[in-house]
């Protein structure tokens, strides 16, 4: 089952069980993922879908700051729990070690150096991390082997 199918499966689920906030995650993902097929002129594969959902989690983790400098803690809350619910058509997250192990097999592979070769690491790290893991956490863990 693709993860489109899933989200349809969960929508027609939690409308049928009156999920306020599910319905209304999956309504906005799915109106997502239409836009993002209508800019390709085309349907979108797992793996797009993956990219329209790692968005959506990045927006809310912004929103999520955003909102806890203004002392929003309800809000903050429920982006939160808009999290949960998206993450949860994500493939499952890799561990810190596993993060690490992939980074410095790049490292070895680019015989990088230095934090100036940074952009070679992450051309190879980012394709096996993508929707597996935090981009802004890899960058810095690249960042920190780097300059050892």
């Amino acid at each position: 089952m693709s993860i489109l199918e899933r989200i349809e499966k969960d929508l027609k689920e939690a409308l049928r069980n009156r999920e306020e906030v599910r319905l209304s995650v999956l309504r906005l993902i799915k109106a997502s993922i239409k836009n993002r097929s209508i800019e390709k002129q085309s349907a979108l594969n797992d793996e797009e879908i993956m990219a329209v959902l790692s968005t959506q989690i990045k927006q809310r983790k912004e929103s999520i700051e955003h909102y806890l400098r203004a002392q929003r803690d309800q809000l903050a809350g429920r982006e939160q729990e808009e999290i949960e619910i998206i993450k949860s058509y994500m493939p499952q997250e890799l561990t810190k070690e596993e993060i690490d192990r992939i980074i410095n097999s790049a490292i070895i592979e680019t015989k990088a150096a230095n934090t100036s070769d940074i952009g070679k690491v992450m051309k190879i790290v980012i394709p096996q991390t993508r929707g597996k893991a935090d981009g802004k956490y890899v960058n810095e863990r690249v960042k920190a082997l780097l300059s050892i």
